[in-house]
């Protein structure tokens, strides 16, 4: 598996939740309820749930690529 990079858009965030809920071994929400990624997982940690993570976003504010 190649490496990824998560981005959160965070200007598009509306702290839905669902990427915490989806992968809650690599999301989570801020003080605010934003998305946020946790720290040292910025690269997904192998998580099988990452993508379908990102595809549950309604606004598609996470978007996941190959480094």
């Amino acid at each position: 598996m190649s490496p990824q990079r998560i981005d959160i858009k965070t200007d598009i965030c509306i702290g839905a939740g669902q990427c915490a809920l989806t992968a809650p071994d690599v999301f989570t929400q801020d003080d605010d309820g934003f998305s946020q990624v946790l720290p040292g997982r910025e690269d997904g940690n192998g998580s099988p749930l990452l993508r379908e993570a990102a595809r549950a976003c309604p606004v598609a504010a996470i978007s996941i690529r190959e480094e």
